[in-house]
């Protein structure tokens, strides 16, 4: 047990918190303590009955049984893989921004999902939303996956999209979390950085004064890019790329 306790430790601040939020939810509905119809995102009962805490655990919770259980260990080990491998990287020693992308994504997610008339799950969405930054930051690195099969981190999320959907996933959560987490890549990076364009999202100063910067930590997961002036262009054309940071095959330590 001290063993288990020793590496919840170690995980990083907000992925820790997010990881045992994933845990407990879904072990509320399983023993019973809470419906589960009480934990999911309802439309109707957020706007009618003011049940305001739907959006959250509706992120948190998933049904857990026979036929889930295996889709929903594997949606964890990514939360825990690719939250982590972002806070301890790209996002290191900046906790408050890597906060702003969770709740950018969050908020942007939700919104999706609220003209919905019947109950949905937000898990996923989150969590591919995640993955999808992650893969953009590193999108040269070569990713190993199940079978030996081997391709460029860039393709990662398409590549667990159809297999969420072989396993029981849905695409309608996997595409939007992977749309969202463009969304996000785009306006805070790829748009300003690389285009020249302005900025359009940056961290309110209450999430630094909650959670300030810090030195230290572990890093080497990949970087966001630096901001750079727009090259002038060059005769004969060409132009390039960011080379989005280096990072680690899956599986890797």
């Amino acid at each position: 047990m001290s063993d288990i306790g020793d590496w919840f430790k170690n995980i990083p601040f907000i992925t820790r918190y997010w990881f045992a939020g994933s845990i407990a939810v879904p072990l509320i509905g399983k023993l019973g303590l809470i419906s589960p119809m009480y934990l999911v995102l309802w439309p109707e009962a957020f706007f009618h009955k003011f049940q305001i805490w739907r959006p959250i655990t509706g992120t948190l919770y998933f049904p857990v049984g026979p036929g889930t259980g295996f889709l929903y260990l594997v949606n964890l080990y990514f939360l825990y893989q690719y939250s982590t491998r972002l806070e301890t990287g790209a996002f290191d020693g900046r906790p408050a921004d890597y906060m702003f992308m969770l709740l950018f994504n969050w908020i942007c997610i939700v919104v999706s999902f609220l003209s919905c008339t019947h109950y949905t799950l937000l898990m996923i969405p989150l969590i591919m939303s995640v993955l999808y930054v992650w893969a953009q930051l590193n999108r040269d690195v070569v990713v190993s996956f199940w079978f030996g099969t081997r391709f460029k981190a860039c393709y990662l999320p398409w590549v667990i999209l159809g297999f969420n959907y072989i396993i029981g996933g849905s695409i309608v959560n996997e595409l939007i979390g992977n749309l969202v987490g463009h969304l996000y890549f785009f306006l805070m990076f790829k748009y300003p950085m690389d285009l020249g364009g302005r900025s359009f999202l940056s961290t309110p100063q209450f999430l630094y004064q909650m959670l300030p910067n810090r030195r230290g930590g572990v890093s080497g997961f990949g970087v966001p890019p630096s901001r750079r002036p727009v090259p002038q262009e060059q005769p004969g054309g060409g132009g390039g790329r960011h080379a989005w940071g280096q990072g680690f095959r899956l599986g890797d330590d």
